[in-house]
């Protein structure tokens, strides 16, 4: 004997469950106090009265079993014509590369978060957009530390020639004592270095852990935007070169930058990762020296070498960092002949790539022999050059120190490499031909070469040398 056991259509127990959603659900009230437990109770857990709760509809949202309702705003919303976009626009702070990467310069209430390594300059950096703040926007600037004293920010103010009457220094570690210099100060800029050292005694967690960091920020961006200053936080980095702390902190800030830069190179780049009031993918080049840190508005000389008579194993191309176009010169030495395994070493260069480039110049080329043979490449300047156009220069450097051949030094090669020995075109070549060359000549004296494969090109640049 069998037993069928019917089953409810999927229609049916949609309609079901759709009608249930707009049947008011019960909930439990206080009448004394208002509270409302998730369930019904002898006694209110808030006000400890018996027999006070009793059951009622909730009629709205809810959250955390509390109902929501709504209130009148601040203020009301307005057509998009006729709301003012002044109190957006950005203040130029005096430091040109900055400016560039920031989008125009600040905007009053905007966050900033400044990331980079231990010493690469980042709060000489900020000290000299303080004090040009100071000096041209017509309000105070505050600078507070909390990881040096005031007599240190000060030495270096003075070795940077950035004394002003209108720059406030102060060193704090406290929230509440942050805020009350901002009370006294009234600054139209406020620099704080770090935001991992700031602590506020409502929060628990250690001084830089992920709870103190978060409530700082966003206590720190309330005050921004409610008082109109323009805000920049010093933030640290992790071992693999992240921003240090909860990634939260990257959304609650309007723009996040990176201060990258070698220790043993005097080049320094602001690389933006976010910005909500420009280009996300700016970067700014700036120069370290003995006084301070300046901006480079044409870095590319520093990535060169001038050189009386053309040298074998060199080739210039044109790198993208960002939006910006910049002259980089590769190098290459070939060594001697080794037994095993003979060495591949890069500087600035991505290791994967040269040897694939090498791989490609000893299959598709008959008179380079490259198998047993050393291999050093290296950029000029400290500058890191990842990017696949910068292939063909690689190639071409490589083949001019194996064959022992100059290249012509108003040569410029871009273009990506293929395994079979293609060139392939690459992005931003408009933008990459607009950077004058090392000769100073401009996109109207420039004649464009295009080649198909390596071997064509190594030929095109036997030409240009014998010219």
């Amino acid at each position: 004997m069998s037993i069928s056991r019917s089953t409810p259509s999927r229609a049916g127990t949609g309609s079901r469950s759709r009608a249930a959603a707009r049947e008011p659900r019960p909930a439990y009230e206080c009448d004394a106090c208002g509270h409302q437990p998730p369930k019904w109770v002898g006694r209110c857990p808030e006000c400890g009265e018996w027999g006070s709760v009793v059951e009622c509809t909730v009629t709205g949202p809810t959250v955390s079993g509390r109902v929501v309702s709504s209130r009148v705003p601040a203020e009301p919303p307005g057509p998009s014509a006729t709301i003012s976009a002044a109190p957006a626009r950005a203040r130029p702070t005096g430091v040109g590369e900055l400016d560039r990467v920031l989008g125009g310069g600040l905007v009053p209430g905007a966050v900033v978060l400044l990331a980079g390594e231990p010493g690469v300059g980042k709060s000489t950096l900020l000290l000299d957009v303080a004090q040009q703040w100071a000096a041209g926007a017509g309000s105070p600037s505050l600078v507070v530390s909390g990881e040096e004293s005031v007599s240190q920010v000060r030495l270096r103010a003075e070795r940077m020639g950035t004394l002003h009457d209108q720059l406030f220094l102060a060193a704090e570690s406290d929230l509440a004592a942050v805020l009350g210099h901002l009370d006294a100060v009234k600054p139209g800029l406020l620099v704080l270095d770090s935001v991992q050292t700031i602590s506020t005694t409502g929060t628990e967690g250690v001084p830089g852990g992920v709870t103190q960091v978060r409530a700082v920020t966003a206590a720190l961006v309330a005050v921004a935007k409610g008082r109109g200053v323009a805000t920049v936080l010093v933030g640290h980095v992790t071992k693999d070169g992240q921003v240090a702390g909860p990634r939260v902190l990257e959304h609650l800030v309007d723009v996040v930058l990176h201060f990258e830069g070698d220790k043993h190179s005097s080049l320094r780049m602001v690389r933006g990762v976010k910005n909500r009031f420009g280009a996300a993918d700016e970067v700014g080049c700036f120069e370290m020296h003995e006084g301070g840190i300046s901006s480079l508005a044409d870095p590319s000389g520093l990535f060169l070498t001038r050189y009386s008579e053309p040298v074998p194993g060199t080739c210039v191309t044109v790198a993208m960092e960002g939006r910006r176009a910049l002259l980089t010169e590769v190098q290459a030495l070939i060594g001697a002949t080794v037994a095993g395994s003979p060495r591949r070493t890069v500087s600035g260069l991505d290791s994967a790539r040269l040897a694939m480039v090498l791989a490609v110049l000893q299959r598709r080329t008959e008179r380079l022999t490259l198998h047993d043979r050393e291999v050093f490449a290296a950029t000029v300047g400290g500058i890191r050059v990842v990017e696949p156009a910068a292939d063909l220069a690689v190639a071409l450097a490589v083949a001019s120190g194996g064959l022992n051949l100059a290249i012509a030094p108003h040569l410029v090669a871009i273009g990506e490499v293929g395994l079979t020995g293609e060139v392939r075109r690459v992005g931003a070549v408009p933008r990459r031909l607009a950077e004058p060359t090392s000769t100073g000549a401009g996109p109207e004296q420039m004649r464009v070469i295009e080649v198909t494969d390596v071997r064509s090109a190594l030929q095109a640049a036997a030409r240009a040398s014998a010219e």
